[in-house]
Order: structure tokens, then sequence, then C-alpha cells
């Protein structure tokens, strides 16, 4: 436990706290049992890290689940351990990668009542399912990768307040007139489209579309397998279902068509389907308010975010790009489904948006209430026509 402890100090020590995710503020660590899902790559282990930071020495522990020493060596007498020392805050990264997690955490809540827990895992990890349900215990929250107000900040040092829906909805031309005051955002946002989704892009740079396509293969081979218990033709089929929606989502499957064109059946497209889903590879978007239900076809598949496009095409539609970014950004606070009638996204069973570039036609949400034409290729908006690029500032 003594290289843990040390393994722990030093990544403490070394974290930088000059740019901090969304969800930094949002957590209160003085609950008993947190949890932080979130796809590989966006910021879990330095939100951890950060939110360790500036705590007394020896109250803290960071350790990740896939260190060799949990392979001789059980969570909960680590905790006991370092509970027996006057440890109080343990931080626990990739649990996903522990086979006995739940049980355990659960065991670690129930025996130390000092104990103040934090977990990460993989966004495919359904915490809610299984014998050991720490779902009421924990605070389950989601780290999505970055919205352009935080790329802003962590690339080119700009910073501004994260602005919410309502307050765009009503307000977005002098929110607007504002930002534009201090930057060009088309001077960015194309870039951010394209490379600035999740924050390792700052260490891979040019490299940054082929570490990307790493790692969703790491998410297929490794993440998945281990929480699910698929097997290798399933990595396999999974690959060639998503070698084919890299290039034609969003897409209105054929269910059938899809099938045969992977070799399987119907029923194992939906779970693959969710499988993606659910690792935060692409979304799946359904007309039916109630929730999505994996057993029933799909309305719309899109890629979770522009990057992911970007990566895995080299003939991305601008057209795309414009609803996978609205999409990415609304899903982060807000429930969104495909309209039955016209437009686009169906936001919070409410709100009616229409996505297109500087002309769009109100033609498709004329004379419906509570709808909106979301364009690009403008600065600034008047009346019922927002800017697309100020959903980006939404956390």
């Amino acid at each position: 436990m003594e290289k843990i402890k040390e393994i722990s100090a030093k990544k403490i020590d070394t974290v930088s706290m000059a740019f901090k995710r969304y969800l930094f503020d949002k957590l209160d660590t003085s609950r008993k049992l947190i949890g932080i899902k979130g796809a590989r790559g966006s910021g879990k282990t330095t939100l951890l890290l950060q939110l360790l930071k500036g705590k007394e020495v020896s109250e803290v522990l960071y350790a990740s689940l896939d260190n060799i020493y949990f392979a001789t060596h059980s969570l909960f007498d680590m905790a006991s351990e370092f509970n027996k020392y006057g440890g109080k805050y343990l931080y626990l990264d990739e649990v996903h990668k522990y086979p006995n997690w739940a049980q355990e955490i659960k065991n670690i809540y129930d025996s130390f009542d000092d104990m103040h827990v934090v977990f990460t895992s993989s966004s495919a990890l359904e915490i809610n399912k299984g014998k050991f349900d720490l779902s009421r215990r924990a605070l389950i929250f989601e780290l999505q990768g970055l919205s352009f107000r935080e790329f802003l900040e962590l690339k080119y040092k700009i910073k501004f307040p994260a602005i919410s829906l309502e307050t765009i909805l009503e307000t977005h031309e002098n929110v607007s007139l504002e930002i534009v005051k201090t930057i060009k955002p088309f001077k960015f946002f194309q870039e951010y489209l394209e490379s600035g989704y999740y924050p390792f892009f700052v260490e891979e740079q040019e490299f940054y579309h082929q570490q990307l396509r790493e790692t969703i293969n790491l998410v297929i081979e490794t993440d998945l397998p281990a929480i699910y218990n698929i097997d290798y033709r399933s990595v396999l089929k999974l690959k060639a279902l998503l070698n084919i929606l890299g290039g034609i989502a969003p897409y209105t499957p054929n269910l059938s068509k899809l099938a045969a064109q992977i070799g399987t059946t119907r029923d194992s497209l939906l779970k693959y389907l969710s499988l993606l889903h659910n690792a935060h590879i692409i979304t799946w978007l359904s007309s039916s308010t109630s929730g999505l239900n994996f057993l029933n076809k799909p309305d719309k598949l899109y890629l979770q975010n522009p990057n992911i496009a970007f990566a895995l095409s080299d003939n991305t539609n601008t057209g795309t790009i414009r609803e996978t970014f609205l999409l990415s950004q609304l899903l982060v606070e807000h429930k969104v489904n495909y309209p039955k009638i016209s437009g686009d996204f169906l936001v919070n069973n409410q709100l009616l948006f229409e996505v297109g570039g500087k002309n769009k036609s109100k033609k498709q949400i004329q004379g419906i209430k509570d709808a909106y034409i979301v364009a690009d290729d403008i600065e600034v908006g008047y009346g019922n026509r927002i800017p697309l690029w100020l959903f980006g500032f939404m956390y």
C-alpha cells in the first residue's frame, strides 16, 4: 500500500489547478459516496486529483483500480488500512477494471462512517444494475467532453461564464453581442468542432485524431468486454458497425440492411448499438419521451460529438456536424428527443429546434410555439433565430 500512497501523493502534488472542468464546483465532497461516469479522455482522473488537492495530505488517497496492486490485494482491505491511520477521502479511478468493485464500495460505505468515496467509471458502466445497486447510495454525475466555452478557456485562456439554455432563448441577442465584443467566435469554432472536445488535444495536437481513434478502439476492445463480458466476435462486429456509421451518421436506420452489412441479427444489432451509445461513441435518439428502450428501433443515430466524425471520416458533411454539435451540447443538462412531426430536436418535451445555415428557412417550424432556428455562420441572432456557436456556452 505504500506504493499506492506514493503514487497518490505525487499525482495530487503535480496536478494543475489552472483549468477546472464544469463539474468541479458542482461536487460536494462532504457527501459519503459520489460516482462520476464519463468517456475515456474526458478528464475524470484530473478532476479526481483536483478535488483532493488542498486537503490534509494524511487524509487523502487516490488509487486507480487497474493498478497491479489489486491483483493480490482487495479494495476493502486497502480502505480499512487507510481508515485506520486517519484516512477520510478515498478517490477511486477506473472502478470497472476491478471485478468486485460494487460490493466492496458498498461495504466501505457501510463500514466506515467518516470515509468519503468518489469513484470514476467508464460511461458504459450501468451503475444502477446488478446485485449491488449503488445508485441508492451514490450521487451519480456524468462528465462530458469540453464545451466550446471550456475549449476557449483551456486552449486560449479566454474565460466566460456558463449560460443557461433559458438565458440563451430569452436574451441571446444581448448575450451574443457581449461575447463578440471580446472574441470573434468563428476564429475558434471550426477548430473546436474538429479537435476540441477531449482535453487530451493539449498533449496530442497534430496526432489528436489518431489518438481519438485509438481511444475509441480501447473502449471497444477493453472497456466494453470488461463491463458486458462480450467476446472477441462481438468486438469485431462493433468495429464493423462503427466503421459504417462513421461515414453515414446522422442516420435513420434500416435495421435489416444494417444487420446484413455486419453479418448479424436484428436483436444483436440493437444490442451493439446500445453498447456504442452507452460508451458515448454514438447517440441513440428516440421519439419516445418516456425514455430509451434498446429493444426498439432508434429513430435516428448520431456520432456522439463532431470530433469523432472528423476522426472517422475524411468527408464530413456541414449539416451533419452542425446537428451533432448541437445535440452533444444539449444532452449535458437537457432531455432531447427526435420530433415526430418537424424540426431536428425536441428539447425537454417542449422546445423545437431546427438546425441550418444562416439562410435557413422557417418553413418547417412555421406556426409552431416554442420553435427556434439554430443558425450557423451568424455572430448575432434575432427573434427566434439563434447562433449555433452560442449553444457551446451552456456548460
